[in-house]
């Protein structure tokens, strides 16, 4: 540190790229550790820093990136519907149903990317911005799910009719995109979901976890 730099500003940068760093958040505990800083100290930075959606507590007190960094710079969304886009157009016009990217913003699932099959009669009209919580609907669960799994093995969640009446989801979590929780799915009017939907889910899921690392 110089005299001309800041001591707290330089503590909450160095908190951000700690939380960055890693796909399961920190407790106030480890984030002191790391930092060689008391609690106290800790509870200032993230209080300051979740003022500003910089970041996110979860229900058990474990801080992450917030999607206000996200919003810092106004390309960011672009980018990440841009990288996501080619893999969300290859998996709705493969399955015949609206597909979606959704990351996670405070307790809410938003839709940041949605792309809808070109060849069908029908699908269900799914929007960019499109809110729910997190524990409703294929989107939100698959992204819950990913945070209790112990393997790493990719895995996928159906739902049926949590958002929307004769509607089902099915939906896979991004893995090992540092600083981003969200999942890639696809919702389409129908009582079940066909068997080879859950894995083709699984495989754009790859496929945009890989364009945005």
């Amino acid at each position: 540190m110089t005299a001309e730099t800041s001591q707290t500003l330089d503590r909450g940068l160095k908190v951000l790229k700690l939380l960055a760093d890693t796909d399961h958040g920190l407790t106030v505990t480890e984030l002191s550790t790391k930092l060689g800083v008391n609690r106290t100290v800790v509870y200032r930075l993230l209080a300051t820093l979740e003022q500003h959606s910089l970041i996110r507590r979860d229900l058990g007190g474990r801080a992450r990136v917030g999607l206000g960094v996200l919003r810092l710079g106004r390309q960011v969304h672009p980018l990440v519907r841009e990288a996501a886009l080619p893999a969300l157009r290859a998996l709705a016009e493969d399955i015949g149903a609206t597909a979606h990217l959704t990351l996670v913003d405070g307790t809410e699932a938003l839709a940041v990317a949605v792309v809808e099959p070109t060849w069908t009669d029908y699908h269900v009209a799914y929007r960019a911005g499109f809110r729910h919580p997190l524990d409703r609907g294929a989107a939100g669960r698959a992204i819950l799910a990913a945070r209790l799994r112990t393997s790493t093995e990719p895995g996928f969640t159906l739902t049926h009719g949590e958002l929307e009446a004769g509607a089902s989801g099915a939906a896979a979590p991004l893995l090992g995109v540092t600083g981003i929780e969200g999942s890639v799915g696809v919702v389409m009017l129908s009582d079940s979901i066909p068997e080879r939907v859950g894995p083709r889910v699984v495989d754009a899921a790859r496929e945009v976890a890989e364009a945005l690392s």
